[in-house]
């Protein structure tokens, strides 16, 4: 049996509205499934020229995860996992770009969307960092020549309470975040 387009829609809109930071987690593992699930989501996010320029590093070790948190003042959740979305400048040269191209990082960008989306669809918890210290993370994860980390996907089972959100008040609306060019109630010409 097929989805229609219209529950497809709706189901992919929902996920969209659902999916939150979760800034609590609870200490149970994330399932090796589950993590490899997200990092297979991750490699379908749109990339400058379809290059995969972005690389992942993932890890379960307690070890790891706690010197993690110690050099990521940003990290206010345990995670269980983490994946750290890094950019591999040197491939990027070989490619003809600037090690500095912003499109490097629209792709970090989207590559995160993506899981978080992921994580939430599969009843993960996630949040993503980019308060810590590159260079302490490089070094703990030993990543190769080139390679730098952008941020870090936190990803673990949430916690039944979870923090109040950082911003209370009103949800904004796409109406608010939106300019029409020409202005909408302008006339046509």
């Amino acid at each position: 049996m097929t989805t229609a387009p219209d529950d497809v829609a709706a189901a992919v809109l929902a996920a969209i509205r659902g999916r939150r930071v979760v800034r609590a987690l609870t200490d149970e593992p994330v399932d090796t499934a589950q993590l490899e699930a997200v990092l297979d989501a991750a490699r379908w996010a749109p990339t400058a020229g379809n290059r995969h320029l972005q690389r992942f590093v993932a890890t379960v070790d307690p070890r790891v995860l706690r010197v993690l948190r110690m050099v990521s003042p940003g990290m206010i959740q345990r995670p269980t996992a983490v994946v750290v979305v890094c950019i591999d400048r040197a491939r990027a040269v070989a490619y003809g770009f600037r090690p500095d191209i912003p499109g490097l990082s629209v792709d970090v960008g989207t590559a995160t969307a993506t899981m978080l989306l992921a994580a939430h669809a599969l009843g993960l918890g996630a949040g993503p960092v980019t308060s810590f210290s590159k260079a302490a993370v490089a070094t703990v994860l030993g990543l190769p020549e080139g390679w730098t980390p952008e941020l870090i996907v936190c990803l673990g089972h949430p916690a039944d309470q979870q923090p109040a959100p950082m911003r209370p008040g009103s949800r904004v609306t796409w109406r608010d975040l939106t300019r029409w060019v020409p202005p909408a109630d302008a006339p046509a010409t």
